[in-house]
């Protein structure tokens, strides 16, 4: 029988997207990690931008949990895993509480994590405590905390919400709607942890003005049950592979990268941007990011352009998701309609859109197996290339993304979640 772990835990849902859930998040890891107490806190569905930003909040890894693409028994021993250690564990939802299947609402009741929902309170009173009711109430079965109201106007404001609530459910609090709190955006989402000089400042005070309206009461103890015991078969010892890392290639998961490793890969991170040369590897692996924003700069580089073409006509693997695919085209053109000639190793060129274009999980089944993960992007790509596969949405949303394979360069707009399909993972990056 599987060992059982216990630790307090919360999952952090709202209403919609855009309610701040993020910035309540870090706060809390913040508020908890100054207190003294060790938080683990991980996020729900796919995402890279905020889990840099909750990185930094918590000081240490955060890792993605999902019912579906990582799945119910890896997302389990992740949970066991960090009961472990932690003295608290937060969990951030994705979009609203019941949106998706499955949304944070299934992940909560499935391990029993109780909900602390977080409602923008902006030009709100009484009605509050009726979308706090609904919220706790829609699903009877649905474990549920209390509730926190953010971008609350003054004390009197925060107030009035308290006292909206009914059905004795819980106030945990406010966070004000102070500009040195809310965390800046961009087309993608939040900006990069990396390129926020005053982060730390902006995570003291959010902090800060939250335990100014709470007591930083510990929620309950959640039981976690130990993972079934796992054996893989795959294997990657001995073989190098560089992983681009910079302001343009940043959208890597944690657990991508941890796979990698106790597979027996030795990483070697390098920047397209900044670096001349690629360092001695076996396999590149250029994940997704911001090439749009640096594509001039990329083009420039041509030492780099020239190293990743000989690795490429060596025949060595290479895999490239959503950004770094457009890293491999002809050219990129920008919003404003600036073009830049990239590494051409892929026919086609990419224009970037105002608008999104495509969002949504995928399931791919390549030649080395099936693997899932999710497409985001606001470019449109046109190429003469035939697709080598497919992928599918559980969800029936836009995608159903297209994989490319040029000699052994593995390019699609999906980016994939490795530990879905370790063997397969391997397949694409062994020599």
């Amino acid at each position: 029988m599987s060992q059982s772990r216990h630790c307090p835990a919360v999952l952090i849902a709202a209403p919609a997207s855009g309610q701040g859930k993020t910035t309540v998040t870090a706060a809390l890891a913040r508020l908890h990690r100054n207190l003294g107490r060790k938080v683990r806190v991980f996020k729900c569905g796919p995402d890279f931008l905020d889990p840099m930003i909750l990185e930094r909040a918590s000081g240490a890894p955060v890792y993605q949990l999902d019912l579906w693409m990582i799945g119910a028994e890896e997302s389990r021993r992740l949970l066991w895993e960090a009961a472990g250690e932690a003295d608290l564990i937060l969990i951030e939802g994705v979009m609203g509480l019941f949106d998706g299947t499955p949304s944070s609402a299934d992940l909560a009741r499935h391990f029993g994590v109780p909900v602390l929902a977080v409602i923008d309170g902006t030009a709100m009173a009484q009605t509050f405590g009726a979308l706090a009711l609904g919220l706790a109430r829609y699903q009877a079965d649905l474990p549920f905390a209390g509730v926190l109201a953010n971008r609350v106007g003054s004390l009197r404001h925060a107030q009035l919400l308290e006292g909206s609530l009914t059905e004795g459910l819980r106030w945990y609090g406010g966070l004000s709607r102070e500009r040195g709190i809310e965390l800046p955006s961009r087309h993608l989402g939040l900006v990069q942890a990396s390129e926020l000089n005053d982060l730390d400042t902006r995570l003291d005070a959010a902090a800060e003005a939250l335990a100014a309206s709470c007591d930083a009461a510990m929620p309950p103890p959640v039981t976690f049950v130990g993972p079934e015991p796992q054996v893989r078969a795959a294997s990657l010892d001995g073989v190098r592979i560089g992983v681009a890392r910079d302001e343009a290639f940043a959208f890597t998961y944690g657990a991508n990268l941890e796979l990698l490793r106790s597979l027996g890969a030795q990483l070697e991170f390098f920047s397209p941007l900044h670096d001349r040369e690629l360092p001695v590897v076996d396999s590149l692996y250029l994940p997704g990011g911001y090439p749009e924003l640096h594509h001039h700069a990329l083009a420039a580089n041509a030492p780099m352009s020239k190293a990743i073409r000989a690795h490429h006509a060596q025949g060595k693997p290479l895999l490239a998701e959503c950004g770094g695919m457009l890293y491999l085209l002809d050219a990129l053109t920008d919003v404003a309609g600036e073009r830049a000639e990239l590494l051409g190793l892929l026919p086609g060129e990419a224009t970037m859109q105002k608008r999104l274009a495509a969002l949504a999980l995928q399931a791919v089944e390549l030649p080395e197996g099936t693997l899932r993960g999710h497409t985001y992007h606001h470019s449109l790509t046109s190429t003469p290339l035939e697709p080598i596969a497919r992928g599918l949405s559980p969800n029936g949303g836009r995608g159903n993304e297209a994989v490319y394979r040029l000699g052994r360069v593995t390019a699609s707009y999906v980016h994939f979640y490795f530990p879905s399909n370790p063997d397969a993972a391997a397949a694409l990056l062994r020599p």
